[in-house]
């Protein structure tokens, strides 16, 4: 099914406004509309493209993570893989015309060192995660080429303490010759000037002899010094202090080629080597400015409080956190009052989607499909204009997993599925804005994907904790496959088995009611397997313990007290006709499955690969 919005005739319409990408040449003539419209908006949603988002199979999703665990694995991967493009769309509603304004942004974003200072990205790639984007028409030579460069805050404070510091050091000695120009962390006060290699000798006297041929001769206003590597720059930069006083200003440059060198400026009087210290200064926190880049965006985000709306958007919280505002913590609660803090209201549409009433009408949650099925009845989403000099769409599939498409067609959705929960309240609510007591129970819970008895995770408070008890922890052979573990667990029924390795795995128990007999039936003294409660291995009982501990009945008896859940009511809304319930899970974004763990498994209990938009 394919839906145009009014006025739209092509996939892209470029005027001389917006482009549909932005890069490091027009960003910083992009960022004062980009201000405008998150100022302006009543909404705004946000979707990120990465390079990955398995470091390794440890670290794939399982359908009996807890939201603490499934924290730890994105954090990972957020470590090793990169960001290289990010989507932003504003909503701003017009009340007199009943309709959304929308203004879609698409950075390509790459984190390049702007000095030795800086930091320098290692990032990893998941060939998988290329291939895709590639096949999507992905456009990498703009990622490394024109990426707009970023760098945390916490990174940012630092340069410029460092920054500040090499300046004072300037003003406070009389002479800066001892002071490296261009050293950033490496700056440091020697008690006197290097000793000049024999090696190095005829080089730095041939340079000495270039300076004074350049300021016995009238003309060029500056000299420019072959590049060379930092210690022969210190070299220089001492020796020619030196020997020519204050006549010279001597200042570092980088090359087309990212080479760096000296370049010498004729010096009159005191007055003058003050303004080109000046003018070196203020080139630094330029540069500085710069290399803050895109994290610019992200700040104008946090600071406005605006509603920021997100598909599936777990990973891509944790990266946009990550990578532009600071290293996550490990501890999880530290993390959730991070988000918090950061992204004061936040709201999940895969979570909205996976709820009651909406997921009584919605066969799938995968974005573009829930797109064609917002856009029938009895969705209605209201009238979404985008201004003539921005990028125009054609909701189709082919713009799919372009971050600002995916972010447009995120808002669309949103106000789609808000409407139709307005149409159900008493008297019905025609246009539900963001801010609308119905919208509230959904703000900071992000949808958990593949997980069936966790609703959400809640940045807000405390998760819910399900019971587990019909799950059980099982190490075997190597050799053994799943028709050995059936035919263990088949005097209980249909088993599902999440695999840990090639040694062990988890069982859960499809009749709940046959858990409390199993440790009795099969904690025997048979030396091929070892079982235990998920409780207990959660609890980490030490190997040692569990090679002494008999299988048998009696082995259960000494188990740790047992926690009890979090008595966490799920969101529920009340209206003429039914009530919206937790969400259970369903298929994932990009539909690769795995193999079944019975044949009678169905389909919403299949497992699938973590979900990359």
């Amino acid at each position: 099914m394919l839906f145009l919005c009014d006025g739209t005739s092509s996939i892209f319409i470029q005027t001389s406004g917006l482009e549909n990408t932005t890069g490091k040449q027009d960003f910083s003539s992009v960022l004062p509309e980009v201000e405008k419209a998150i100022n302006e908006a009543d909404f705004l949603c946000v979707d990120t493209e990465f390079s990955g988002l398995h470091a390794s199979s440890s670290f794939h999703i399982s359908s009996l993570d807890t939201p603490e665990e499934r924290y730890h694995k994105l954090r990972k991967g957020s470590s090793d893989f990169l960001v290289f493009q990010v989507g932003l769309c504003t909503f701003c509603y017009n009340e007199e015309d009943k309709k959304y304004e929308a203004k879609p942004f698409n950075f390509y974003v790459f984190p390049k060192p702007y000095s030795r200072a800086a930091p320098d990205c290692r990032f990893l790639c998941q060939s998988s995660s290329i291939d895709f984007l590639a096949s999507q028409g992905f456009d990498f030579n703009k990622v490394f080429k024109e990426g707009i460069p970023f760098i945390t805050s916490t990174q940012e404070s630092e340069l410029r303490d460092l920054m500040e510091e090499r300046h004072k050091q300037y003003k406070q000695f009389s002479s800066p010759a001892f002071v490296t120009p261009d050293s950033g962390a490496e700056a440091v006060t020697t008690k006197g000037p290097i000793n000049v290699p024999e090696e190095h000798k005829d080089f730095i006297e041939g340079i000495c002899k270039s300076v004074e041929e350049f300021l016995e001769k009238d003309g060029e206003e500056n000299l420019s010094l072959p590049p060379c590597n930092g210690f022969v720059r210190k070299l220089i930069y001492q020796t020619v202090r030196q020997r020519f006083q204050s006549g010279v200003h001597l200042g570092a440059k980088t090359d087309e080629k990212k080479q760096r060198y000296i370049q010498v400026t004729r010096i009159k009087t005191e007055d003058e080597m003050k303004m080109k210290e000046q003018e070196k200064q203020s080139a630094e926190l330029a540069e500085l400015e710069e290399a803050v880049g895109f994290t610019k965006v992200i700040r104008l985000i946090s600071q406005s409080g605006k509603l920021m709306v997100g598909h599936n958007m777990f990973m891509d919280l944790v990266h946009l956190l990550n990578r532009f505002c600071s290293q996550l913590p490990e501890n999880y609660q530290e993390f959730k009052a991070m988000a918090k803090c950061v992204f004061p209201k936040i709201l999940d549409t895969k979570l909205m989607a996976n709820t009651a009433p909406c997921k009584d009408l919605l066969p799938s949650s995968v974005l573009g499909d829930l797109l064609n099925h917002t856009n029938c009845t009895p969705f209605k989403p209201p009238e979404i204009v985008i201004p003539e000099n921005f990028p125009q769409y054609k909701l189709d599939d082919s713009n799919l997993h372009e971050a600002a498409y995916d972010a447009y067609i995120t808002g669309i959705c949103f106000t789609a599925m808000s409407n139709f929960l307005g149409g159900l309240q008493n008297p019905p609510l025609p246009n539900v804005l963001p801010d609308a007591t119905i919208i509230k129970p959904f703000t900071n819970k992000l949808f958990l994907m593949r997980i069936s008895d966790i609703p959400y995770l809640d940045l807000a408070g405390d998760d819910v904790l399900p019971s587990r008890d019909h799950v059980f922890h099982v190490t075997f052979p190597k050799e053994w496959k799943a028709p050995d573990l059936y035919q263990l667990f088949s005097p209980f029924g249909n088993v599902y088995i999440t695999w840990l390795d090639d040694v062990s795995a988890f069982v859960s128990l499809y009749k709940k009611d046959q858990s409390a007999t199993v440790m009795s039936t099969l904690c025997k003294r048979d030396t091929r397997y070892k079982i235990m409660t998920y409780e207990l291995f959660k609890n980490g009982l030490p190997d040692k313990e569990s090679r002494k501990r008999p299988h048998s009945a009696e082995s259960t008896e000494e188990e740790p007290k047992k926690k009890k859940p979090l008595n966490v009511d799920a969101p529920v809304f009340v209206s003429r006709s039914r009530s919206i319930t937790p969400p259970m899970p369903e298929e994932s974004e990009n539909k690769e499955e795995e193999p079944d763990s019975t044949s009678e498994q169905s389909s919403e209990q299949k497992l699938f690969e973590v979900p990359a938009w």
